[in-house]
């Protein structure tokens, strides 16, 4: 048997025990998730968060394989083929993530989600690995008929999950994220073909939802990532637009700069799928240091900002700002700025940030107590998890470059 060991500073030794596997890791598209931030610009507030998207898959992966040895211990059929499946499943849930992971997400290749690209790069692997792929591409996408599988990789209590919130407080230091992973991989099981968790988990569970509600607001959504994320956003729009105006304005790479003249409302990725395949990080990075000497003032002062980490001032707050409030500001822009009102817009704007600890509208996280009987995580007595977290937190923004 093919083995290899990686050590993970968060689980220790990662055991990779299946050829299939190593051919998947050792391939192109997966290898380029080194180059791309897992937090896109935390590490910016928190120094630790390096951390790299093949960090993260590497560790679902291995939460992975412990839920479904757990599941195996406790009498749940699953097949070779299909604990092989699953584990390529959650391997390659993220391979679709493009530069800067979410913070980009529809900006760099507008109109398509990452997870359809995933799903597009899965299928285009499974050609050339000779449709060895098809289980996994059925888990991932919720047609096998063990509803289960899925839920592991995609789902309120996925190992996805888990492995972000305790490798992103791992690497960022903040102890808000730490969650029992472990307490809840082993109080895992399937009744009726799907998921559930045993009545001993209930306090592990909501510590895992308080955590991840935590690890929101005060990682990612913390006032200074938003800033920088969105003047990532805010470059990337200039340079569309000064492209759209006729103006010249060139990537440090092919890739890049071929995306930045496609046009607008080209959502048929399929044919572009190698040179997606070759933009990470970098590509972005390499860029915005060129275009600080850009002829164009605005995108030349934002990405300068950018490297420099002078970053807009996020104000956060509970209700909109006040029209007269936003015309003295906007007033107040334009003239240190000496821009029009149109161009105001990149040094301030308004915004909205929201987060739902439980979502009652996605699948439900059910306790399964000894007489056999089901209860939402919301019903259980006593619940922590009650109404005040399952309403969606809303908090509006206000950034600008002073």
């Amino acid at each position: 048997m093919v083995q290899k060991i990686i050590n993970d500073p968060v689980y220790g030794f990662i055991s990779i025990d299946h050829p299939l596997i190593l051919e998947i890791i050792s391939h192109p598209y997966y290898q380029r998730l080194r180059n791309i931030h897992q937090m896109a610009f935390a590490h910016l507030v928190y120094p630790g968060a390096v951390h790299t998207r093949l960090h993260h898959s590497l560790g679902a992966y291995h939460l992975m394989c412990i839920a479904l040895d757990e599941l195996k211990r406790k009498g749940v059929e699953i097949t070779d083929e299909e604990a092989l499946g699953a584990k390529i499943a959650i391997l390659l849930h993220d391979v679709g993530h493009g530069p800067f992971s979410h913070a980009l997400e529809e900006v760099v290749v507008e109109g398509v989600h990452h997870e359809k690209m995933s799903l597009l790069i899965m299928q285009k692997l499974n050609q050339q690995l000779n449709n060895r792929l098809d289980t996994a591409i059925s888990i991932f996408t919720a047609q096998y008929p063990k509803q289960f599988l899925h839920q592991l990789i995609s789902g309120q209590l996925d190992v996805d999950r888990m492995d972000y919130l305790n490798r992103d407080s791992f690497f960022s230091g903040v102890a808000e994220g730490v969650i029992g992973y472990d307490r809840i991989l082993k109080m895992l099981t399937v009744h009726n073909g799907n998921l559930v968790v045993e009545e001993k988990g209930i306090f592990s569970i909501e510590k895992f939802l308080v955590s991840r509600r935590l690890m929101y607001w005060q990682v990612y959504l913390h006032k200074t990532v938003v800033g920088a994320e969105m003047m990532l956003v805010k470059i990337l729009h200039r340079v569309k637009q000064l492209i759209k105006n006729g103006t010249e304005v060139k990537a440090a790479t092919y890739a890049l700069d071929y995306f930045l003249h496609k046009k607008a409302g080209t959502t048929n990725i399929e044919p572009d799928l190698d040179k997606f395949c070759s933009l990470d990080d970098t590509d972005i990075v390499a860029s915005i240091k060129n275009w600080q000497q850009h002829t164009d003032k605005i995108l030349s002062t934002l990405c300068t900002c950018l490297i420099q980490r002078k970053l807009y001032k996020v104000r956060f707050q509970a209700q909109p700002l006040a029209i007269e409030e936003w015309e003295n500001l906007v007033n107040m822009v334009m003239d240190k700025w000496q821009v029009g009102r149109d161009e105001a817009g990149y040094y301030l704007f308004e915004g909205v940030a929201s987060n739902t600890a439980y979502n009652v509208n996605d699948d439900r996280i059910n306790i399964l107590y000894k007489n056999g009987t089901l209860k939402d995580i919301l019903n259980v007595d006593n619940a922590l998890i009650q109404h005040n977290l399952i309403s969606p937190v809303k908090k509006y923004y206000i950034c600008m470059l002073r």
